[in-house]
């Protein structure tokens, strides 16, 4: 049995809202366990190296479903919005040389990289849509990591019923995947607010719950512990495993 479909039939069975805000908790127990014990593997299994499949135009999904959080609706998220987000700025800093404040057009003149790859959410639905952005790997390249740098947080807007922040992380060797993307487009047309407008990661790689939507700020350090429940993703903390190898 492949290992998603066995990671998301596995989920389901425990009536898991998946990409969704999950209640119960998967701290604790022989399911945790196995999920842990497949994340070594599969991380040297793939890594860097095995890249997920690319489609055709004719193969996206134009009404690509939608997933995670509620859009945010603070104050500055929501004044940003109203503006067109022509005053986001990207922040790019911690462990780095050359901290950067990055507008859209900044981000669009970096690099630019098209994929059609398929989203495949934990809960076990999958969608198939068209990312244009800029490669996660040159934005850090821009920032020039310090040697101390092993990992990059992705802080985001969207709160959970609690007011707790959706984050998520990835190694550095994993930011280096040419698929893995700071998305700006969905499908030929800016990303939408629901989408996760203005900038989201796009990891093919890896589940959904990686592919953080709303980001506002990449902070490189050397150890993700200290930060929030210290397992280096919201849903981690809640129990799921850090790298969602696909």
């Amino acid at each position: 049995m492949k290992r998603r479909l066995f990671v998301a039939s596995s989920l389901s069975a425990l009536g898991l809202a998946g990409c969704g805000q999950v209640k119960t908790s998967l701290t604790n127990g022989p399911f945790r366990n196995v999920l842990l014990s497949t994340e070594k593997l599969n991380d040297a299994v793939i890594g860097t190296h095995g890249l997920a499949r690319e489609y055709k135009d004719s193969d996206v999904d134009r009404d690509f479903r939608v997933n995670g959080l509620d859009t945010p609706s603070d104050a500055t998220y929501t004044s940003l919005a109203h503006g067109d987000f022509h005053d986001y700025r990207l922040v790019v800093d911690g462990q780095v040389d050359r901290p950067q404040k990055l507008s859209l057009a900044e981000l669009r003149a970096a690099g630019d990289r098209t994929q059609i790859t398929r989203h495949d959410c934990v809960e076990g639905w999958s969608a198939i849509g068209k990312w244009r952005g800029v490669p996660l790997a040159t934005v850090i390249a821009m920032a020039q990591p310090k040697p101390a740098a092993r990992y990059c947080v992705f802080y985001c807007f969207d709160t959970d019923e609690s007011g707790q922040n959706y984050y998520e992380s990835l190694d550095l060797h994993q930011a280096a995947h040419p698929q893995t993307v700071l998305a700006l487009d969905l499908n030929d047309k800016p990303l939408d607010l629901r989408h996760g407008a203005p900038v989201r990661m796009k990891i093919p790689t890896q589940l959904g719950y990686k592919s953080a939507k709303w980001v506002r700020r990449i902070e490189l350090v050397a150890d993700f512990k200290p930060i929030f429940g210290g397992t280096g993703g919201y849903w981690e903390d809640q129990g799921y495993e850090w790298y969602a190898g696909i």
